[in-house]
């Protein structure tokens, strides 16, 4: 059995508008709609659980009524910290879940081909997350804003969501921070923590975040309307 966890609990403060980003329209439909549209259309999910705001579920049994999503899925509360919330999520899932895909609710351009080449690296190795090559010049900087040291970025790759794993594999690595006390932002980076390595996914499709108000319109010229 295959489950996704969506991280929906975030409060999007780097957007600047005093409004849940995960509810601002795109095409007239919250960005979190159109996340879960993904992940109840892909033939690679069989159950959901979405991870939210204490406050907040009538308003996701809301979106699932009205848009007629058709999978299982759960609403569970979020936690302090990103870890604590996907915690949370994968203490939700069916016992008879194997496999977990982890994807931010703020990333609504997921292709299917992309879940499915994540999923298809976790069943290989382990742990497997989407990510793209760096493209950019990167640099890393001082506190004072200046250049410290040049990177090479032939050996640098950016991160995304979804992150896929063993479900027996992320709990241990997030038990394992939890002990140490450790906060991290990424689910990848608890792998570490036990020796697990993680695949990289080359995923060139666009797959952006809602992160600032600037992304709403590129975010909405590569969506469909519902």
């Amino acid at each position: 059995m295959i489950s996704a966890v969506i991280v929906a609990a975030g409060r999007g403060t780097r957007m600047g508008l005093g409004v849940d980003k995960l509810f601002l329209p795109i095409h007239g439909v919250p960005v979190i709609a159109h996340t879960w549209r993904c992940m109840d259309g892909s033939p690679s999910i069989d159950d959901i659980i979405l991870v939210v705001r204490e406050g907040w579920q009538d308003a996701f049994h809301d979106l699932a009524h009205r848009h007629g999503f058709h999978k299982p899925y759960r609403l569970v509360p979020g936690g302090k910290e990103r870890q604590d919330s996907v915690a949370n999520g994968l203490a939700a899932l069916s016992p008879n879940a194997q496999w977990v895909a982890i994807h931010d609710g703020a990333r609504p351009c997921l292709s299917e081909s992309a879940l499915h080449r994540c999923l298809q690296a976790a069943y290989a190795h382990g742990a497997a997350v989407a990510a793209q090559r760096a493209v950019d010049t990167i640099k890393e900087a001082t506190p004072d804003g200046t250049i410290a040291r040049h990177l090479d970025r032939s050996v640098l790759w950016t991160v995304q969501t979804p992150q896929c794993f063993r479900v027996e594999i992320i709990r241990r690595a997030l038990a394992a921070v939890a002990a140490e006390g450790k906060t991290l932002t990424d689910d990848t980076a608890a792998c570490s923590w036990i020796g697990q390595s993680v695949h990289l996914v080359e995923c060139p499709e666009p797959n952006l975040k809602v992160t600032s108000p600037g992304d709403l319109p590129i975010i909405e010229s590569l969506l469909r309307p519902f």
